[in-house]
């Protein structure tokens, strides 16, 4: 019998599991894409059946292309993204669709929370309130949502509805419940004050758990629905972040994840948590480890949004040639210069979070000229991406943080010029890895929770690999160098703009 692992990550686009062997080795792995919902200026909604749905189709994928037998698979870890509550009532039934991170909507409720209770929350949770945070999308569902609000009798998170999907248990672990704004961090629960607060009752709020505790198996109505193996062992889980981190070898301080996926992040990771205002704050799942993070709130979203809009073509001749159709999109960005001839972009489609945590930005192509072409637009795309997360770095070092060596992860390393890209905008060594997505990750957690592994550095040394190293070239970073300085203008002239469109 191989002992076979299971790693399922339920990210904002789309549902990947991977199924590796106990060396690390990949075995098969399938996707599924996820909808968002738009109804609203602001709003960005899904809905939770569907990541239950979105799962079982890509499963079915990984166990046909891989030949699986369900019996070999040993130990299931989830992950997703974090600060979006599933609403279930008494009978554990969805009471709405469930607000996602980067819904804007709640900037009422942030400014009342910031107004009134501001310098409190963030010594209690280490966190500034803005529109990402479950707490205030829980204001907001109170005010214009009050019936439904009545009727909460369980508060999930993403990954632990899947999980219940699976086990019919309920809890969550400490990293993804930081992402609602409702713990202490100090004594690491649930904050009473936070909940006062929000006038969230506490008794909605699931147990916390260790990343890595087994908490069920598989139960035989899911194992009907899913095909997996009924008794299969299911651990808590994590976030995305502390998974896909973990999975590329982080486990000491001084260490940065910078990630490339819908959204983008830069991440080091410390042996004390640095509070501030313009990042987050979380712990890891290597104990005594914390990580600070800046996140742009659309990186790869904003590669997809221009897909979807303007790359009809591009799609079609793809689907002909039986070949990604962001492996066209990229043939074209590398025909064009460093700089994009002149055309710069600010990736701020759904607001932005650091260092700016302003609501109101709003995305920009500046300097479009007749000379360019689609080519252009996206090259620029992948600089501006490159450009916000540079932005994230300044706010770093003023923390007098630092990280010189980056491991890059995301849908953005399948792109070899989006890391090229990155390193020369950074000026910083990029190192790629086989294996780079929370999906390896938390299956490798899953096989430390049923003692595949003897510990978390174990699984490390044997499951991770390095492939590649990207260093900048002094000549481009110099010219990146005074392109940014012309993004950040761009950004600092156009702000008040964007607050006056809001207004209107």
């Amino acid at each position: 019998m191989k002992e076979l692992l299971l790693g399922i990550d339920i990210g904002t686009g789309g549902c990947k599991v991977n199924i590796l062997d106990s060396n690390g080795t990949w075995v098969s792995s399938g996707t599924n894409e996820l909808k968002t919902y738009h109804q609203y200026r602001n709003w960005s909604e899904q809905n939770p059946e569907h990541w239950y749905n979105g799962f079982k189709k890509a499963l079915a994928k990984a166990l046909d292309s891989g030949g699986i037998s369900v019996k070999d698979i040993v130990a299931i870890g989830i992950d997703a993204s974090t600060h979006n509550a599933v609403l279930m009532d008494s009978n554990m039934s969805i009471l709405r669709n469930c607000i996602m991170w980067t819904d804007q909507r709640s900037i009422k409720e942030v400014q009342w929370l910031t107004e009134n209770f501001g310098d409190e929350i963030f010594n209690i949770t280490y966190q500034k309130p803005s529109p990402t945070w479950t707490l205030p999308q829980l204001l907001w569902i109170q005010k214009h949502d009050e019936s439904v609000f009545k009727r909460v009798r369980y508060l999930m998170f993403t990954k632990d509805y899947l999980r219940y999907k699976l086990t019919g248990t309920w809890e969550t672990d400490y990293i993804d419940a930081q992402g609602s704004m409702l713990i202490d961090m100090k004594e690491n629960k649930w904050s009473q004050r936070i909940c006062e607060i929000g006038s969230i009752p506490q008794e909605i709020l699931p147990t916390l758990r260790d990343p890595t505790s087994v908490v069920g198996g598989v139960s035989k109505p899911a194992g009907k629905e899913t095909g997996l193996d009924p008794g299969t062992p299911v651990i808590v889980g994590t976030s995305d972040t502390a998974a896909e981190s973990y999975g590329v070898g982080i486990l000491q301080a001084g260490q940065c994840v910078v990630k490339v996926a819908t959204a983008g992040t830069v991440n080091v990771f410390t042996q004390k948590p640095h509070p501030n205002p313009k990042s987050l704050t979380y712990s890891f799942v290597v104990p005594g480890l914390w990580y600070t993070c800046m996140g742009t709130n659309s990186a790869a979203e904003s590669m997809r949004w221009f897909r979807d809009v303007f790359c009809d073509g591009e799609i079609e001749k793809a689907k002909r040639e039986n070949i990604s159709e962001y492996e066209l999109i990229d043939r074209k960005a590398e025909l064009v210069n460093t700089g994009s001839e002149g055309l710069i972009f600010h990736p701020y489609l759904m607001g932005e979070r650091s260092p700016y945590w302003d609501s109101n930005l709003r995305a920009s192509f500046t300097g479009i000229s007749a000379y360019h072409q689609k080519g252009h637009f996206i090259r620029a795309i992948m600089e501006g991406v490159a450009y916000s997360l540079k932005d994230c770095f300044g706010a770093i070092k003023e923390m007098n943080l630092s990280a010189e060596e980056i491991r890059f992860i995301g849908g953005g390393v399948k792109s070899p010029l989006w890391g090229k890209i990155l390193s020369n905008v950074l000026a910083k060594p990029i190192v790629k890895l086989k294996h780079h997505d929370a999906s390896f990750g938390i299956a490798i957690l899953a096989g430390v929770g049923v003692g595949i592994f003897t510990d978390l550095r174990e699984a490390v040394k044997k499951c991770v690999r390095v492939t590649d190293k990207i260093y900048p070239d002094p000549k481009i970073t110099e010219v990146y160098e005074k392109l940014f300085d012309v993004y950040k203008k761009i950004h600092d002239d156009l702000a008040e703009t964007y607050v006056r469109l809001a207004k209107i």
